[in-house]
């Protein structure tokens, strides 16, 4: 089994219901060790980009190691925690996307949208999604590196 993972988890007010959901889901799985909330409250109106920056500099610093994101469509979110360095947000539906966002592409932060997924798919993706760990030495791994080293303002991320 792999370890558990510290999750960051957040919505905002158009994805609240499932955050709340997916959180109490987090909460009950062997392969969760702590679920941080970064908002919003029932009643919070936070626009998306504060509560996506909040969870990726959480993976950032790492105080978290992934982040669960959920507004309308998820798009608005990965947008955003992608504005953090070192942060790889992905949007994902389906569950070959879920899988290949961490086997391939080492995301650390899975964005869903609760006007464009049924509740209990996005249940099934979360599970999924905790089960996938990415690995240095897979042939993605070189891929991942080049990213890193471009982000690190390498001119030539490929040597």
């Amino acid at each position: 089994m792999p370890d558990a993972l510290r999750l960051a988890i957040g919505s905002d007010d158009a994805g609240f219901e499932y955050k709340e959901a997916l959180k109490a889901e987090l909460l009950a799985s062997e392969l969760v060790e702590s679920v941080e909330d970064v908002g919003v409250d029932r009643d919070g109106h936070t626009p998306y980009p504060h509560i996506a920056i909040a969870a990726a500099e959480l993976v950032a610093e790492g105080v978290v190691d992934r982040a669960l994101l959920v507004c309308g469509t998820g798009l608005g979110m990965a947008i955003a925690a992608n504005k953090v360095r070192g942060v790889r947000a992905v949007t994902a539906h389906d569950s070959y996307s879920v899988e290949r966002s961490v086997l391939s592409n080492d995301a650390q932060v899975l964005a869903l949208g609760q006007r464009v997924v049924g509740l209990e798919l996005a249940r099934r993706l979360t599970r999924e999604w905790l089960t996938y760990r990415f690995e240095t030495t897979s042939p993605s791994g070189e891929k991942v590196a080049a990213i890193r080293r471009y982000e690190a303002g390498a001119r030539d991320p490929v040597s």
